[in-house]
Parts: C-alpha cells; structure tokens; sequence
C-alpha cells in the first residue's frame, strides 16, 4: 500500500504561456525552466502547492492539483 501522499500535478496550458519567465522567477522550489520558450515543470515533483505561480501568471497558463 501507498502511503498516502498525493504527489502535485502540475500543468501548462501551452496554448496561453508566453513564455516571459514569471513563474521561474517566483517559483520557492524551482519547479519550472523555460524550454524552448515555454514554462515547463520540470521538477513537479518538488511543488509544495504555494500558489505563487499560479497567482503570478499573467495569462493563467498554470494549473496545479493534487
């Protein structure tokens, strides 16, 4: 058996991140690289669910769940 604990899921809406670097910056665990121009949560796995990136999207390209 697991034990219980839900891993994040994080996700980037391609069709509305402009790629300008915002959640980068702001991101405590550094989840996310710009990858060939694009937001990309390459270490998902680390999000603590803080919101900032979501709050500071200007194109609401992220979503977090979990």
């Amino acid at each position: 058996m697991g034990s219980g604990v839900r891993m994040p899921t994080v996700t980037i809406d391609k069709t509305k991140c402009d790629g300008d670097g915002v959640c980068v910056d702001i991101c405590p665990m550094n989840v996310y690289e710009l990858v060939n121009g694009q937001a990309d949560p390459v270490r998902a796995d680390d999000c603590i669910m803080c919101m900032a990136c979501i709050n500071a999207c200007p194109n609401q390209a992220i979503t977090v769940e979990g």
